[in-house]
């Protein structure tokens, strides 16, 4: 399996991209990563940290590309598209669009990402914009997803409608769920709440039909993590700002519980005791085990990886591109729009929206699509 990775751009830099893929080498023997970044840097890096003999292969495995220039987390999108060669985030997208690679992953700037992504490796027909997607745990043990999460911030009922379709197909493909339960995320489940895009996409969504996925109307945000839906959709504002709430809670609850039962000897016997049930809750919640979000809609896959993340967050990252490799996502989404039957309905009602041009135009009077 042959994927691009872009070892630059995230807050961490290369140590936590290369640490990373090193742990998702160990987990891969099937992996044949292409490191793009400052060859000569890249190459010392992971001799220093392969300096075990047992790890010393892992080396072995890679091929590096020189990509000096790096698109910095400040990079506006219009300035990354404007001159992109022999940045590391480039030629990880080129790999993937000319079909050296099965999947990208990179933790460099979303926008410039989304931006590019969606010039080098264009959209599935009919998808009218991408979505970033990421699973949550829920109460019940298992997990929902989530999107968009920041692809577009200002979307329009249709592009909502899009990003449930796509968020059913990745439950159902990747997680075997046979009818996913998909919810748009609304301040209230009343009819009458809610912005109108939200309620128009609501209409679109109850009058489609088809059984891909069971529709269940509105949810409010104490409700994504109760296991009672399978699918959340929102714009890009909305679910980057859910998302970033909900890891900072779970980051609270871990430090607190920890700083509790280690806060007086009766309570650290008791961590003794409890030790592997509390091991099993923090794998629960840990944000580090849930990293690496899918650019839906794209010709083939992009896994973004969060900017903060270390090594063992983007080693959860490559998981998730081997994953989608694995199951061929991009062809079921082709094969899902390629039979679409939403479309007329669609078109019916809303009339107030205009094609997207895929040139990631951002003076677009309905706001810019990418946000950063």
């Amino acid at each position: 399996m042959r994927i691009a990775i872009d070892a630059m751009g995230g807050d961490f830099g290369p140590r936590a991209t290369i640490g990373g893929l090193l742990l998702a080498l160990k987990r891969h023997p099937e992996l044949e990563p292409t490191v793009f970044g400052p060859k000569v840097e890249l190459r010392a890096l992971v001799e220093e940290l392969t300096g075990d003999a047992t790890e010393a292969p892992l080396a072995e495995r890679l091929e590096w590309v020189d990509a000096p220039r790096v698109v910095l987390q400040s990079t506006p999108p219009m300035e990354a598209l404007d001159d992109p060669s022999s940045t590391s985030m480039f030629g990880m997208l080129a790999a993937v669009r000319d079909g050296e690679a099965d999947a990208g992953i990179t933790c460099g700037n979303t926008g410039a990402l989304v931006a590019l992504a969606r010039r080098e490796l264009g959209s599935v027909p009919g998808i009218s914009r991408p979505a970033i997607s990421t699973a949550v745990p829920t109460r019940k043990g298992g997990r929902c997803y989530l999107l968009d999460l920041g692809a577009s911030v200002d979307v329009h009922a249709r592009h909502l409608v899009d990003f449930a379709r796509m968020g059913a197909l990745m439950a159902r493909v990747v997680d075997g769920v046979a009818l996913p339960r998909v919810a748009l995320l609304n301040v209230g489940i009343e009819a009458s709440k809610g912005v109108a895009r939200v309620r128009e996409a609501d209409a679109l969504l109850k009058a489609r039909g088809g059984g891909d996925f069971d529709y269940v109307g509105y949810i409010e945000g104490d409700a994504i993590f109760s296991g009672s839906v399978d699918v959340v959709i929102c714009d890009g504002f909305v679910g980057n700002a859910v998302l970033k709430a909900s890891e900072g809670v779970a980051q609270m609850l871990l430090k607190r519980l920890q700083e509790t039962f280690e806060s007086h000897w009766s309570t650290r016997l008791v961590t003794l005791l409890a030790r592997p049930a509390l091991m099993r809750f923090k794998a629960q919640l840990d944000p580090v085990r849930h990293n690496g979000a899918s650019l839906l809609g794209l010709n083939r896959i992009v896994v973004k990886s969060h900017g903060n993340a270390s090594a063992q967050a983007f080693a959860f990252a490559i998981d998730r591109a081997v994953r989608e490799v694995e199951v061929g996502l991009p062809d079921h989404l082709r094969a899902a729009w390629s039979h679409d039957s939403a479309t007329p309905v669609i078109s019916s009602i809303v009339t107030d929206d205009r094609e997207d041009s895929g040139s990631c135009d951002t003076t677009r009077s309905d706001g810019p699509p990418f946000q950063g």
